[in-house]
């Protein structure tokens, strides 16, 4: 339900061509129901998991736009993404387009009759859930970008956060549109997952974290955007106390660059420092 109600959002977006990618059970079905197109052939890990550089090179070779995006099937998108999407690609040559997300929980089919967007913008709201700034469930870039990237496993944590790291590598800017656009994710638990656990708890996140070099390559979230989209125009993002942190681990982790990588992370965390100052006060008390 939550799959179709997201593809099917896809598909009455104005100037998009969806491309469902997989072998999944009842994905050829379902593309043919809602009528899009569908490719099976993706490479994978030896586990059968589908690899992120093979999605991506298909992507390429089956879509002439100029814009390509990657998201995950649970998520809701509306006329505004596009209009975003123009904007930004007469804004910079190269660039990811991300933002955050609004949590929603959901129990059934989504009617698309008129003014569907309308009454599930004031469902969101009532809920208010804004997700915070750490997670990304799309990205959308130039087709010049992200050309060769490693094989990182679909569905486990890291590959996300190396997206943000490797476009301020490059000199991308990372534009977070969150102010101009409203991205709805569809709650579920992690049932289709090996064991039920959530992405980050799967060993295979340990080898996404190896293809991006290390622990502090996946620490990127939305607080690295460069940028922010506001009505339109580019802005600097706004100084906030969780900026702030993220600037200053930046900063303790170029200081020490010299230091192992779990020396540096126990440094250049201030959640750390927290826990740590937390139990020298409970056990004095």
């Amino acid at each position: 339900m939550i799959q179709r109600n997201a593809i099917k959002s896809w598909t009455l977006l104005p100037d998009v061509e969806v491309i469902l990618l997989g072998e999944e059970q009842g994905l050829a079905e379902a593309a043919k129901e809602l009528g899009v197109k569908h490719i099976a052939s993706v490479e994978c890990n030896p586990n059968g998991v589908p690899l992120i550089s093979s999605m991506f090179k298909l992507a390429r070779e089956n879509s002439n736009s100029e814009l390509l995006c990657i998201i995950n099937a649970d998520m809701v998108l509306m006329p505004d993404f596009v209009e975003v999407a123009r904007r930004s690609r007469t804004l910079r040559d190269k660039y990811v387009l991300l933002s955050q997300r609004w949590d929603y929980d959901i129990t059934s089919p989504i009617d698309f009759a008129e003014g569907w967007q309308s009454r599930l913008r004031e469902d969101v709201r009532k809920q208010n859930q804004l997700h915070r700034p750490a997670g990304s469930d799309f990205f959308l870039f130039p087709k010049n970008c992200y050309t060769n990237i490693p094989n990182f496993i679909i569905g486990r944590a890291g590959w996300d956060n190396w997206m943000i790291y490797k476009a301020r590598k490059e000199n991308w800017a990372v534009i977070d549109c969150t102010p101009s656009v409203m991205i709805v994710h569809q709650n579920h638990d992690y049932a289709h997952l090996p064991g039920g656990k959530p992405h980050y708890e799967h060993p295979e996140t340990n080898e996404n974290i190896r293809l991006a070099g290390g622990q502090a390559n996946v620490r990127y979230t939305i607080l690295d955007a460069t940028h922010q989209l506001v009505d339109g125009t580019l802005a600097r993002p706004k100084m906030t106390s969780l900026r702030f942190t993220r600037k200053l681990e930046l900063f303790l982790r170029t200081l020490f660059f010299f230091l192992p990588e779990n020396v540096i992370e126990n440094i250049a965390r201030p959640k750390r420092w927290q826990k740590r100052i937390q139990k020298i006060v409970n056990r004095k008390s």
